[in-house]
């Protein structure tokens, strides 16, 4: 064998020796409260961070390709699988608390920034974590987070909100009387468009399960939201790509375009073929986009 080939085996049979590490569970202290993760790969951070009705498994597709370059982290927020979790526990809109969850985390796991690649109600909270804290960021990726107050004072703001509003309404209804099997494919299909919770494989509509609590305390909660504004948009420096898919709901598109204005240093990328949640609809597309922005930052 040349010392050439040898080098390439080398490097195969660690990539692949780095990912079977990704099926073990490890668990960390994040401001009082056990927080679980996984990992692959080695290097620079990449942590992974869920959005609604998930947990760290919705990345595991990502993971693996991100370790090729990167020491990919997924991790369950609090109140969401395989973490302690109750209906009456933190809500998965609390974006805020979960942004000071996320710097703790990173600190937690000895860096002092990282890469963070965020999806939805995730990455609402990842707003929260890098206009508090800048200098714990080296780039972000976004995709299409509920972050309604950016949406107050636009001239069409209150009618998308109204709608949106409408689209979930019998989803809260359906979680505060507690019947889960009727509430999880009406926020699937309301945020991802009609088909789209029966198209889901047997394993995400599991994972929607096993997370449902904290959508129920969204459902009852009187804790208020906290709002994230412009003015805290234009506090984050760091490169920043945005993304939504080509079908999702106007809803989504409208608050990435507040994005896009309000945020100093961002591109921006449509994944085609996709609703909601592009990581599962079109993986191939946006794990593209996602890993050719972090080469060039």
């Amino acid at each position: 064998m040349s010392l050439k080939a040898f080098f390439a085996l080398v490097s195969v049979v660690s990539f692949f020796g780095s990912l079977a590490t990704a099926n073990e569970v490890k668990r960390v202290s994040v401001n009082g409260y056990e927080i679980a993760y996984v990992e692959a790969g080695q290097g620079e951070p990449v942590i992974l961070v869920h959005g609604g009705l998930q947990d760290y498994r919705m990345w595991s597709e990502q993971l693996a390709k991100f370790a090729a370059r990167y020491r990919a982290i997924a991790y369950s927020r609090r109140n969401n699988y395989p973490n302690e979790r109750s209906p009456d526990g933190m809500p998965d809109g609390a974006a805020n608390v979960h942004g000071e969850d996320l710097a703790a985390l990173v600190s937690a796991l000895g860096y002092s920034k990282a890469r963070i690649v965020a999806h939805s109600s995730g990455a609402h909270a990842v707003l929260f974590f890098a206009a508090t804290h800048p200098d714990m960021v080296i780039s972000l990726a976004l995709n299409e987070p509920p972050a309604v107050g950016l949406l107050n004072g636009t001239p069409d703001g209150a009618d998308i909100l109204r709608e949106f509003g409408g689209r979930l309404a019998a989803v809260r209804e359906a979680l505060k009387a507690g019947d889960v099997q009727r509430g999880i494919p009406l926020f699937v299909d309301g945020v991802g468009g009609p088909g789209n919770y029966e198209r889901r494989s047997d394993a995400d509509k599991k994972m929607n399960l096993d997370n449902v609590a904290s959508y129920q305390a969204d459902a009852t909660t009187k804790r208020p939201r906290a709002a994230f504004s412009c003015d805290m948009a234009k506090m984050i420096t760091a490169p920043t790509l945005l993304s939504n898919g080509e079908r999702s709901p106007r809803f989504f598109h409208r608050i990435v375009d507040q994005l896009e204005v309000c945020l100093p240093n961002r591109e921006r990328v449509q994944i085609p073929a996709s609703s909601h949640t592009v990581s599962s609809e079109n993986p191939t597309a946006y794990d593209q986009a996602v890993l050719s922005f972090m080469e060039k930052h």
